[in-house]
């Protein structure tokens, strides 16, 4: 679990494919002094088990699964990631619960820079924007967020702050590229309760 408040900016240093699985090398000197293999690590958003550690640097494997249904599939060798290392019991919430069990991918549809906040105009699959509410909190590349107030059809709206910018990789997201998206665990509960026999995210 975790809180999505990211605790590093990594480098992606090195990408394998065979049979199907994908190896994933990430530089991350902070938190390769935290982790074990086998302890979970969310990468922008993503929750994967580390495989291996090799001085301050983290191997995931990543799955068909995971390859189709989040954008880490589009990381190349430079590419920098948002890192959380996941909670323990003892720690602080500081962002909302976070899972790492991305629930579909958005686009950034449009990018404006104003006096002291980016709001990025994200475009999200109609079947997760009934499982948003303006104000609500959302999970994008593992920044845990608060929704915009206004929610279109197919648009959700997202303020960020100077220090989340500084924080994290979504400064650097322009219009059409990809992020993953995790909902709110609860709203989807609630969704769920009050449509049983409809599909959720």
């Amino acid at each position: 679990m975790f809180t999505g408040i990211i605790r590093e900016i990594g480098t992606v240093a090195r990408i394998e494919r065979a049979r199907g699985v994908v190896r994933l090398a990430i530089t991350a000197p902070v938190t390769s002094t935290q982790v074990q293999p086998l302890e979970s690590v969310a990468i922008n958003g993503v929750c994967l088990s580390v495989v291996a550690v090799e001085r301050s640097v983290l191997w995931f494997e990543m799955i068909p699964e995971t390859q189709q249904l989040t954008t880490l599939v589009t990381l190349r060798s430079g590419t920098r990631v948002n890192i959380e290392p996941s909670l323990l019991l003892t720690d602080r919430l500081s962002g909302h619960l976070v899972f790492g069990h991305v629930d579909g991918v958005g686009t950034v549809q449009r990018r404006r820079q104003l006096s002291g906040e980016l709001i990025l105009e994200i475009r999200v699959p109609a079947v997760l924007v009934k499982c948003i509410v303006p104000k609500g909190p959302v999970t994008l590349d593992g920044v845990s967020l608060t929704v915009g107030r206004v929610i279109r059809r197919s648009t959700i709206t997202a303020h960020l702050i100077p220090e989340t910018l500084r924080r994290s990789t979504l400064g650097e997201r322009q219009v059409k590229d990809q992020v993953n998206l995790e909902l709110d665990y609860f709203a989807k509960l609630i969704r769920q309760f009050v449509h049983p026999h409809t599909r959720t995210p």
